[in-house]
């Protein structure tokens, strides 16, 4: 079975707008999503692109991060610098290769394309030394359809010549239909000699059938993006993987259980108002309404809520939820949030493998913050001391040092449960294990110690289920 590869360029979408943090945001949920490769636009303002780039370095370990460049030799240059620190760095040589393309975007005649092809993936290939074993270069052909075939496959020849991992090619203009689509793929795969990706244009709809097709013959890698219409739809395109992949021999790496919440969380960064009518939102579909229910509602309209969060409760669970539901239910309506809080205090009240003793927190804007914090298991003190982005981050990476293993972190919710100066605050973990969530709940007049208690009880319902003990 052919493992596609999924590339994902929301950040590169020419009608999107981010801020510094939301582009940070949507690099960490497409990592946590596994995506195979993050696209980042060419550098246009070194200072901050390069920051930018480090930044989602720091945190990226999962996903290739790539940086288009090819416009000019400082692209390159700018390119490998601030992908510097990726431990998968990319440099995606982006340029046109129709007529209309060359002459008035790139202001370069047929010739001397080929001739700057060749020395811009050069450049790109050279330009981490010390790291060409991890550094890939991709040639990205851009409005390839549209290009004359002689050309197209001399402009393909040099970049492979040149020392190309990957040659991308795209259907810019989406003049293409699926079928001639994958038919023009195979051409270029055979005579190319490496791996082949495709971007298919969505301005006729059709971007998604293009890359399945594309991807069914002879393509390993397709290009996706939340929201707009410059690319194949991620939720789509991983669907189709997921629903029909088995049949045709493909599959991937997506995290197909996150894939809807991601996306959905993508597409509100994004702001994208045009999402709520397609598969990219998914809002207004008739099972995927918000969550809104009283006390009216059946045992079995509440486990199905249940399971659209993205629990998997035993009868024994479900019926202290419905219980507790009910109870709740009676005052006031409940959506998404106070249902979780529900699943949280009562499903899979387990006993306490781990109980907190002790923890130290120091935090400052001056300071590194770092945790410091003693359980108890067996009647033995285990300690663990962390430094971290804050002292939430600094408390559970000290957590899961004590306890030995990293749990995925698919929500964290912190808020007061009274008013006042010694307001009593609530707060919500919620991890992943072997593909089902547990949550826990945690309540102090002390926010920090209110989340490690969440952690603690979310933990300790992992190891009974895994353990029984």
């Amino acid at each position: 079975m052919k493992q596609m590869k999924i590339a994902d360029t929301t950040l590169c979408l020419a009608e999107r707008k981010f801020s510094f943090r939301e582009k940070l945001e949507i690099a960490r949920l497409l990592d946590r999503l596994g995506a195979d490769v993050i696209e980042l636009p060419e550098v246009s303002d070194p200072k901050t692109d390069v920051l930018l780039c480090r930044t989602v370095s720091s945190f990226v370990k999962g996903s290739v991060l790539s940086v288009a460049a090819g416009s000019d030799a400082a692209s390159i240059e700018n390119a490998a610098q601030a992908l510097s620190r990726a431990e998968k760095p990319r440099i995606r040589i982006e340029l046109p290769v129709s007529p209309v393309g060359m002459e008035y975007h790139s202001h370069k005649k047929p010739q001397k394309m080929l001739e700057w092809i060749s020395t811009a993936v050069r450049a790109a290939k050279a330009s981490m030394p010390g790291r060409e074993d991890v550094l890939s270069v991709e040639f990205c052909a851009v409005d390839a359809t549209r290009a004359e075939e002689e050309f197209l496959a001399a402009a393909i020849a040099a970049a492979v010549e040149a020392g190309v991992d990957t040659v991308s090619v795209c259907d810019t203009a989406a003049e293409t239909l699926p079928d001639d689509f994958a038919a023009f793929t195979a051409s270029v795969a055979g005579k190319a000699g490496v791996p082949i990706g495709v971007r298919c244009s969505d301005r006729c709809g059709l971007a998604a059938a293009s890359a399945a097709l594309a991807a069914k013959g002879s393509a390993s890698l397709v290009k996706t993006a939340v929201g707009g219409n410059e690319a194949v739809s991620l939720e789509t395109f991983a669907g189709i993987v997921k629903d029909l992949g088995a049949d045709h021999g493909i599959s991937s790496g997506i995290r197909y259980t996150e894939l809807k919440r991601i996306v959905r969380q993508i597409a509100r960064i994004a702001g994208d108002a045009a999402g709520k009518e397609s598969g990219d939102a998914a809002a207004s579909a008739p099972g995927e309404e918000p969550i809104l229910l009283d006390d009216k509602d059946d045992r079995q309209t509440v486990k199905n809520a249940v399971t659209r969060l993205g629990y998997d409760l035993t009868e024994e669970d479900m019926e202290k939820v419905y219980e507790e539901f009910l109870r709740v239910a009676e005052k006031k309506e409940m959506g998404a949030k106070e249902l979780e809080a529900v699943i949280a205090s009562t499903a899979l009240q387990v006993p306490s493998t781990y109980t907190l003793k002790s923890y130290i927190v120091n935090s400052g804007n001056i300071i590194t913050s770092s945790a410091q914090i003693t359980l108890i298991r067996d009647g033995k003190d285990l300690q663990g001391l962390c430094f971290g982005d804050g002292p939430v981050d600094a408390a559970f990476r000290a957590l899961e040092q004590i306890i030995g293993t990293h749990y995925e972190l698919d929500d964290f919710q912190i808020q007061a449960v009274t008013e006042g100066k010694e307001a009593v605050g609530s707060a919500l973990v919620r991890l992943r294990a072997g593909g089902k969530l547990y949550s826990g709940n945690g309540v102090s007049t002390d926010i920090i110690g209110a989340s490690i208690r969440a952690f603690v009880a979310a933990v300790n319902k992992i190891v009974y289920e895994e353990t029984g003990v």
